[in-house]
C-alpha cells in the first residue's frame, strides 16, 4: 500500500495496541519502502489520556508547536530519520528510535522507543535520552525485545554518522518552503 503524494494521513502512537498519541501529517513522496512525510508547525494533536500508561509526555500540548519536521521512515527500520526547520533554515537531523513502522488504510502506527540521536547541522551527533532506557523497560514501556532491536539497530547507524555515509543524505537539499 501506497499514500498518494500530497494527502494527509493520520500517525498514530501506539503503545500496547492501544492509540496514546493521533496527529496528521502530510505525505511527500512515498514508494512503498520508504515514506517521506511532513509534520508542520500548528498541527493538532489529539491525546488519549485513558490509556493504561497515563497521559502521553506530549499530554500538555494540542498541537505540535515550533517547528516542521521532515520525517523519513524504511519499512522494517527501527528507527525513522526526521529533519526539523525553523522557518526554511535547518535546525539538523534527527534519529527516532521506533518500531518499524506499520501501514493503515489512512495512515501509519508508530511507537517511540525513547532513545534519539541528535544530529547538528555541522554533522556533530551526540545521544539523547540514554538515561530513558532503564527506567522504560523497568515500567514496561518497552519490553527487551524491543531494547535489543534498537540496541542492534544503533552501531550501523553510529558507523554511518562517523563515516558520513548517512541514507538519507539525498534529502539535505529539502526545504519546506518547496512543498
Amino acid at each position: 500500500m501506497t499514500f498518494e503524494v500530497g494527502s494527509v494521513i493520520t500517525v498514530r502512537e501506539v503503545l500496547h495496541g492501544e492509540v496514546w498519541l493521533e496527529f496528521p501529517e502530510t505525505v511527500v513522496t512515498d514508494d512503498g519502502t520508504m515514506l517521506v512525510t511532513v509534520q508542520v508547525d500548528g498541527s493538532p494533536m489529539t491525546q488519549h489520556p485513558e490509556h493504561p500508561f497515563g497521559p502521553h509526555p506530549w499530554s500538555h500540548l494540542d498541537a505540535w508547536s515550533g517547528t516542521t519536521v521532515l520525517k523519513l521512515r524504511r519499512d522494517g527500520d527501527w528507527y525513522s530519520v526526521w529533519r526539523f526547520f525553523e522557518g526554511d533554515r535547518s535546525l539538523g537531523w534527527y534519529v527516532n528510535f521506533e518500531q518499524p513502522v506499520t501501514r493503515r488504510q489512512d495512515g501509519i502506527d508508530i511507537n517511540d522507543l525513547q532513545l534519539d540521536i541528535v544530529i547538528d547541522p555541522d554533522g556533530a551527533w551526540h545521544w539523547k535520552d540514554v538515561e530513558d532506557l532503564g527506567p522504560a523497560v523497568a515500567s514496561g514501556r518497552i519490553d527487551l525485545g524491543q531494547l535489543r532491536a534498537v540496541l542492534d539497530a544503533a552501531p550501523d547507524l553510529v558507523r554511518r554518522l562517523d563515516e558520513d555515509d548517512r541514507w538519507w543524505a539525498s534529502w539535505d537539499g529539502w526545504s519546506p518552503v518547496e512543498s
